[in-house]
């Protein structure tokens, strides 16, 4: 991504804050076990607006007349860089990603107080970490204790989350072709994972293959804990065991997706593992696939956030009727909401730097409405749990077919592509 992007969306923000200052901290490193860590994740706010790599890193805005974009960070270490790779240090971050100046990270404690001298308001992430709250109060109480200096400290503080969630909520083109690119190697990797499926494989090796595809293609890393769920293990929603042998006559569910630049791809298919759909499986899946195209035929600029949720209900709960798993009229199964049983999540979230990403769901007391650069799931399903009242034909198929869907000025684009229909996945899955 250019960094002129990052530089706009710090422009952005600076004339939102007014004459305030806002401090926006990347994401510590966190230990893993004893002196390993885990692989470093940047905080997303904090990459929305600097596209900066490194751990102990601050961006702090400083409105008003005339307007300031820092960044605190690491000083170069020569020897630190033997061990753990380059640093850029205060001096090549300025020019590298665009700011108006950049310090050494150990003199923010220092200069926190002087940046808050005489400013309106204090923008940061109000609770979201008890250390930086500490911090921040620390030089709130700095200034305060010059008050018979003449010296004045913010009166008022705001929470950033809530004008950055916004801000987040519609996507700039820069973002869509890096979540075009994301969903083009999870569906890759979806789609290797389909043609590799044999009965008698562990649904980690399957894993393995999405791990290995998602790596190859430059991604970098999952984006989040992939769920490989053979046969009934598909009826827990969020199953990461991935760790049984997958039988010739049930279905696997793999719900994965890689990160990109920070930006994450979601996607689930279901198939069967034998590489064939026997009848009962088939009327299930397509009753889901169904159930999403009407989603997706919802999902357009001026509808409503849960407008596709609605459709896909009203389809999945006629088919449960179908299937005799429900009884009763239509209308009035859902406004009971009996179809909880078999489904019992929202068909869709929205999707960005975060898998579960920023944004408001609601404006007041209404569902928000949707517009072009917003960016979402659609993922329906049906769990049908072992029971002694359910069809053993039935018992124990768990479905979810999930795309990612970018809002347009006319509709909707659905950025992922991995096998889909019946015929599709069968044919991917033929092993001649």
């Amino acid at each position: 991504m250019s960094h002129a992007h990052f530089i706009a969306r710090r422009k952005r923000l600076l004339k939102i804050i007014g004459d305030g200052v806002a401090i926006i901290p990347t994401a510590p490193e966190v230990i893993r076990n004893r002196d390993a860590h885990h692989l470093y994740r940047f905080d997303s706010y904090f990459w929305y607006l600097s596209g900066f790599p490194e751990p102990e890193a601050v961006v702090v805005l400083i409105g008003g007349k005339k307007p300031k974009s820092i960044l605190f960070c690491r000083e170069k270490h020569e020897e630190r860089e033997i061990w753990d790779g380059y640093r850029y240090g205060p001096k090549a971050a300025k020019a590298a990603f665009g700011f108006d100046a950049a310090y050494p990270i150990e003199q923010l404690d220092k200069k926190l107080p002087e940046f808050l001298v005489d400013r309106d308001t204090l923008w940061h992430a109000i609770g979201h970490d008890a250390e930086w709250d500490t911090r921040i109060a620390k030089a709130l109480n700095e200034v305060r204790a010059q008050t018979r200096a003449g010296k004045r400290a913010p009166r008022a503080i705001h929470d950033l989350r809530v004008e950055l969630d916004q801000m987040r909520l519609v996507k700039d083109s820069a973002e869509a072709d890096i979540q075009q690119r994301s969903a083009d190697i999870a569906s890759s990797g979806h789609a290797r994972a389909m043609h590799a499926c044999r009965p008698g494989m562990a649904e980690y090796e399957l894993e393995a293959e999405l791990t290995y595809e998602f790596r190859r293609r430059g991604a970098d890393a999952h984006a989040y804990t992939p769920i490989v769920a053979g046969g009934t293990n598909a009826c827990v929603l969020h199953y990461v065991s991935n760790d049984k042998v997958l039988n010739d006559k049930t279905l696997v569910l793999i719900d994965a997706g890689c990160e990109v630049a920070g930006y994450a791809a979601d996607i689930t298919r279901t198939f069967p593992v034998s590489g064939r759909f026997n009848a009962a499986q088939k009327d299930v899946y397509e009753i889901v696939l169904a159930a999403q195209g009407a989603a997706i035929g919802a999902t357009a600029p001026g509808r409503h956030f849960m407008e596709g949720h609605d459709a896909a209900v009203r389809v999945l709960t006629q088919g449960l009727i179908d299937l005799k798993l429900l009884k009763g009229d239509l209308d009035n199964l859902i406004e009971k909401g009996d179809f909880k049983r078999f489904y019992m999540h929202r068909t869709g979230h929205w999707l960005g730097l975060d898998v579960h990403d920023a944004g408001e769901y609601k404006v007041g007391e209404e569902w928000a409405k949707l517009q072009p650069g917003m960016t979402l799931t659609v993922e329906p399903g049906l769990y049908i749990r072992p029971a002694d009242d359910i069809p053993l034909a039935l018992a124990g198929i768990g479905i979810r077919i999930e795309d990612d869907v970018r809002v347009t000025e006319t509709g909707c684009h659905v950025y992922t592509t991995a096998p889909k229909s019946v015929a599709e996945i069968e044919e991917v899955m033929r092993h001649d």
